[in-house]
């Protein structure tokens, strides 16, 4: 009769009592007595019926920092809980659509007869443009995964492609300080040679879709100290931004009416795209900024497209009125009150995150070793993802900074990064000419892609998820697939 002698065991809460809420404080409901066992799917269920989905939604809990991996009882710790409150659980909607992750080198597409310096996706995700040391810009056929145009008119090394938010163009500019317009479905120039820079272009970027949707306005940085605003159809310069005491390392056009540009001289500038006004100059950083990601970056890549959930292309069929609305539609969805939020990274090691309506910083990133090279946004604004020369990559949480996890893998430094559509996986391009795809879910590895002979400078993932092209010293072009 041993029984009657051992302690009684802790009495467990069998039901709680919890609020879902969403991460930027709305409550799907009123407070709801839950089971102790009660999974993710269950809750799954629950948060889409309170919310009146019509579609179902796949959502993360957390409960404070800790996600609910299975169920709330493995992950509170029951007995130390105060049941008499109700208990917040945070609820993240996950995008619906899942991106493959590349798994294999479907094609390498040499042509280009030096290094491969700069590679972009158009914003529909059906045409690939690179730049590269040996003048020419390349275009790049994606159904047949062969070259298609060679465009030459630059007398220097192409340092960066960028497509007008409609897809119809793609903007280049040189080392020598000229941008030049071309069509990406002849592969002729359009219009003049656009001269005025005085040094090379370090980053160009068109103004948003939504904004005007007949895509004449282009911004570029250059190691003048300047920043030009271009009228491609006329050929002409509207503005001379000057204004940095040091090359424009930089530049992004928000969806707003606003230019953001960082610089060699440790500061990031807001600047009224209208009429070349300053609004604020944020400062912080203790060396050089080497670039500058906002967080309607992609929304505003991809402008009138909706790459992934529009396979059919409904797009062609749509005016422009309706096409403009979409995009507006779109980024107000992102950004609604037109605060956005930036991202500088720096020689100094760290990144500093930025609201454009106020001069402080809402945090400092610390943590790598090194120079930080690039920066990016994840597409659903949630995560913040930064490459290092300290062959790590990081991951932050977006609304505050707050860090999250390092990827450990490559064996040199990580210059570049992409990010998959559906915001759950990274892929980085380095000097040890291998990519690697991260998982944001597992925190790990999750496919090593070598095959490039020598170091990777430039790496995009396209906006429909289907395919990341990467390109660098080896002068061949490389696409992956699942």
């Amino acid at each position: 009769m041993g029984k009657e002698t051992e302690p009684e065991p802790m009495v467990v809460p069998h039901t709680l009592q919890a609020r879902l809420i969403s991460d930027t404080g709305e409550e799907a409901g009123p407070p709801i007595d839950l089971p102790s066992g009660i999974t993710t799917q269950q809750l799954g269920l629950i948060c889409n019926a309170l919310l009146k989905n019509e579609e179902t939604t796949p959502y993360l809990f957390f409960v404070g920092e800790d996600e609910i991996k299975k169920s709330l009882e493995d992950t509170l710790d029951l007995s130390t809980v105060d049941t008499e409150n109700v208990i917040d659980i945070v609820y993240q909607p996950q995008a619906v659509f899942k991106v493959r992750p590349v798994t294999r080198c479907t094609s390498s597409m040499p042509g280009h007869a030096e290094a491969i310096v700069s590679l972009h996706f158009s914003p529909d995700g059906a045409h690939l443009a690179s730049g590269s040391g040996d003048t020419t810009v390349r275009l790049w056929d994606l159904n047949t995964e062969t070259p298609h145009f060679t465009c030459s008119g630059h007398k220097q090394w192409v340092l960066c492609v960028a497509w007008s938010p409609d897809g119809q163009r793609l903007a280049s500019a040189c080392k020598a300080g000229n941008i030049i317009i071309w069509d990406p479905e002849t592969g002729q120039q359009v219009g003049r040679t656009l001269s005025g820079h005085k040094k090379h272009i370090n980053g160009l970027s068109w103004e948003p879709y939504h904004q005007n949707p007949e895509c004449r306005k282009l911004a570029s940085a250059s190691s003048d100290g300047d920043c030009r605003i271009w009228d491609v159809k006329l050929g002409q310069c509207l503005l001379n931004i000057a204004g940095h005491t040091n090359a424009v390392t930089a530049v992004r056009w928000g969806g707003a009416g606003i230019l953001y540009t960082s610089s060699k001289d440790r500061t990031v500038k807001m600047w009224r795209a209208a009429d070349g006004i300053l609004c604020r100059t944020f400062s912080g950083h203790a060396h050089w900024v080497n670039s500058i990601a906002l967080s309607t970056d992609y929304v505003l890549r991809t402008g009138p497209f909706q790459p992934v959930k529009d396979r059919l292309k409904t797009h062609l069929s749509m005016s422009t009125e309706e096409l403009c609305a979409a995009a507006l539609k779109r980024y107000q969805a992102v950004c609604p009150d037109e605060v956005e939020s930036l991202v500088s990274c720096s020689d100094d090691n760290t990144l500093y995150l930025w609201r454009n309506n106020q001069n402080k910083c809402v945090q400092r990133l610390t943590g790598h070793q090194n120079v930080v090279n690039d920066v990016k946004y994840s597409p659903d604004v949630k995560l913040i993802a930064s490459a290092s020369f300290d062959k790590s990559v990081r991951l932050w949480r977006a609304h505050d900074g707050q860090f999250i996890a390092t990827f450990r893998g490559h064996v040199q430094a990580v210059y570049t990064i992409a990010w998959s559509a559906d915001s759950r996986l990274i892929v980085s391009g380095s000097k040890d000419s291998t990519l690697k795809v991260w998982s944001v879910q597992s925190k790990k590895l999750a496919q090593e892609l070598p095959g490039h002979a020598d170091e990777v400078f430039g790496v995009d993932w396209a906006p429909d998820g289907s395919r990341v092209a990467s390109g660098g010293k080896d002068k061949v072009i490389k696409l992956w697939a699942h």
